[in-house]
């Protein structure tokens, strides 16, 4: 069976997507072949590794991709997680079937302790897993 293939774009590619990315591969990676680039890209937020790590999902080896990577490529999906994303999202080729759900981002939101910093990325993690999962059925 052929995988349908995923791109799930945010603006820095550094949390949201990254995550998602990590979690639909984890999730329903026999389904789907899963692909993550940012509208401006920066790295991978180690808040957003050490979270998904707490799954046993390992993003460490990641890293920030520019949308302009994957022009040419067809997708079946193509899924922005936040508004920036969605606006600016160039056309893909193919008939790729477009999803937004606008996420709070985590690497904007800010704590003061380092516990509050990734309680804000677990929520988001939990959001993104909830969303995901119903895409994967």
């Amino acid at each position: 069976m052929k995988k349908e293939r995923v791109l799930i774009l945010c603006t820095g590619n550094s949390a949201r997507s990254q995550m998602a990315e990590g979690l639909l591969r984890h999730d329903a990676g026999e389904r789907f072949e899963v692909h993550s680039a940012g509208t401006r890209p920066s790295s991978v937020r180690p808040e957003a590794i050490a979270v998904m790590r707490e799954l046993g999902i390992d993003i460490s080896g990641h890293r920030s991709k520019h949308v302009d990577e994957f022009d040419g490529q067809p997708f079946d999906y193509v899924i922005t997680v936040c508004d920036n994303a969605r606006e600016s999202c160039p056309v893909l080729p193919g008939a790729a079937k477009r999803l937004h759900h606008s996420f709070d981002d985590p690497a904007s939101l800010t704590g003061s302790e380092e516990e509050e910093r990734l309680a804000i990325f677990q929520r988001v993690r939990g959001e993104l897993r909830a969303y995901l999962g119903q895409i994967a059925t």
